[in-house]
């Protein structure tokens, strides 16, 4: 049975931890999340394996009602669905307040094909995942998807009642009363990363377990990873991949990302029960960097449909990864519907104007990899709500 036909109640969660941490912690004040240094964006790759990939999806398309991964934006009034002052949003991401003088990139609402995703609900999605923890695992993209999840829930909870604390790399909003967590992990690469002595960086194909102890004892899990893996030469994300004793200087990145893939496939598939455990791969978020000579921000409102749709290299080894699975993992495809969405990006008003129009300011990088907040992740978790 695949994960997604699971239902919460099916969920068994380690609650010990949770009373114990929530006890702990009901008292501590609210506290601010300080913004992350986004990752550079660099280009993606991009292969004509369209029919593989839509035979995947409709092949799991036909566990649920509604396949989410095709359909059309439409413009609603009633977006967004959190005030864009949420304090627990990066400055990164907080566009309108980085001088971006439109706001109707907040407004577009996913509508899929046949049928319609549920408006997100807090207080059901918080009465769901009572006494349990969920983990949003990957990098900025992910924590992008964090921020979007935490802002949908906060404003239904006292501000005396929530929390976030900090272990390691990961980060989690508490929502006491819920004795629940919204959790994030920074894993770009779900196996290892090592800086050695001299300061080289060393990616191990074959070792996860320094990661994926954190993820142990989580109910719900969506993982995310692809971006790290297709940096370019000059900002190449490691000096050196190891697999067991050998050690590469030049590997094919598609080859290294199957490899670090079934890595943590083997690490899913050994260590985790679907009867006690709900696990998602969202696929990679697009890039726009090519379009506009680089640029996003010409973009004002999303495209109707795609040119020349194509997808990334990393979706099809995952593709393939998933289907060797002996755990029933849930595809979370959100592709297309991003694809769609240029307009949603920073591009210039990844940082504060500092009384200057960004538009002007031509020297500043554009981020076109990450999304405005509110803004698209927040259908991306959408469709989490509904898929769980």
């Amino acid at each position: 049975m695949s994960a997604s036909c699971l239902k919460m109640a099916d969920f068994q969660t380690n609650s010990p931890f949770l009373l114990s941490l929530f006890f702990l912690l009901s008292l501590s004040s609210f506290s601010l999340i300080q913004s992350s240094n986004y990752d550079q964006q660099e280009l993606q790759w991009l292969d004509d394996k369209d029919d593989e990939i839509s035979m995947f999806q409709s092949r799991h398309s036909s566990l649920r009602s509604c396949d989410f991964s095709k359909g059309k934006w439409v413009y609603d009034q009633t977006y967004p669905l959190y005030d864009a002052n949420c304090p627990y949003l990066s400055s990164a991401v907080t566009c309108r307040k980085n001088g971006r003088p439109d706001s109707d990139y907040e407004k577009w609402r996913w509508k899929p094909h046949g049928c319609s995703i549920p408006r997100f609900d807090a207080l059901d999605f918080l009465g769901r995942m009572r006494r349990k923890r969920i983990m949003l695992v990957g990098d900025s993209i992910m924590r992008n998807q964090w921020e979007s999840l935490v802002c949908l829930v906060q404003s239904v909870v006292p501000t005396s009642r929530k929390s976030v604390i900090y272990n390691g790399p990961t980060m989690a909003f508490l929502a006491l009363d819920f004795e629940m967590s919204i959790e994030f992990c920074w894993a770009p690469f779900l196996v290892e990363l090592k800086r050695e002595a001299d300061g080289k960086r060393i990616l191990h194909l074959d070792l996860i377990e320094e990661n994926a102890k954190y993820w142990r004892g989580v109910d719900a899990l969506v993982f995310d990873s692809a971006h790290w893996w297709t940096h370019s030469d000059k900002r190449s994300s490691w000096d050196f991949v190891m697999e067991g004793n050998n050690v590469y200087k030049g590997i094919n990145p598609s080859l290294a990302y199957e490899k670090g893939m079934r890595t943590w496939a083997k690490w899913i598939d050994l260590n985790l029960d679907p009867r006690r455990t709900k696990v998602f791969f969202r696929t990679m978020s697009p890039r726009h960097n090519k379009e506009n000579g680089g640029k996003c921000s010409k973009d004002k409102e999303p495209l109707k449909y795609l040119t020349r749709p194509h997808v990334p290299e990393p979706m099809v080894v995952l593709v393939k990864v998933l289907r060797s699975m002996e755990f029933p993992v849930s595809f979370q495809d959100v592709m297309t519907l991003s694809d769609l969405r240029r307009d949603g990006h920073p591009s210039v008003y990844a940082r504060a104007a500092g009384g200057k129009n960004n538009q002007l300011m031509k020297d500043h990088n554009s981020d076109c990899s990450h999304w405005c907040l509110p803004g698209v992740p927040d259908t991306w978790n959408d469709i989490l709500y509904a898929m769980l």
